[in-house]
């Protein structure tokens, strides 16, 4: 083997092993959340969610156990949300009203927990919190 041939191979070594040595990218959670929009309608607020899944599985059956809080940090609001189902690779946007509070009134979201994610491709014993990323394009957060 020539010289230069081992230079190559010495140096394609070494890129290996320094490729080989970076911190592995964790995944992304494949169902994002987003509060997108919040308005005003008469004495109640209109929320807007984007939902995103990323996945290539299907969700059959998606509930978000979601509370409200007020300015003040108070909860306002407790809903259960049937956003589901939620299709492989695909986005989508849920409307809901949160009747007799104005959107000025809302300071965050929580997503609490999930009642229920599922669908034949998906675990049963699954942790559909981890699955999730939040994000809000408002004034109120939206937090897990």
């Amino acid at each position: 083997m020539t010289d230069h041939w081992r230079c190559l191979l010495v140096s394609g070594l070494a890129a290996a092993a320094a490729v080989a040595a970076l911190p592995a990218r964790a995944a992304e959670p494949p169902v994002l959340v987003e509060l997108n929009r919040l308005e005003e309608r008469g004495a109640d607020c209109r929320a807007y969610l984007v939902l995103e899944n990323r996945g290539k599985a299907a969700f059959d059956a998606y509930k978000l156990d979601l509370v409200v809080f007020d300015k003040g940090g108070v909860v306002a609001r407790r809903l259960a949300l049937d956003v589901g189902p939620l299709r492989a690779e695909k986005r989508g946007v849920k409307v809901f009203d949160l009747a007799g509070l104005g959107c000025a009134d809302v300071s965050s979201v929580l997503v609490n927990d999930v009642i229920e994610c599922g669908g034949k491709d998906q675990a049963k014993d699954q942790d559909c919190v981890a699955l999730l990323e939040v994000r809000s394009r408002t004034a109120a957060k939206l937090t897990k």
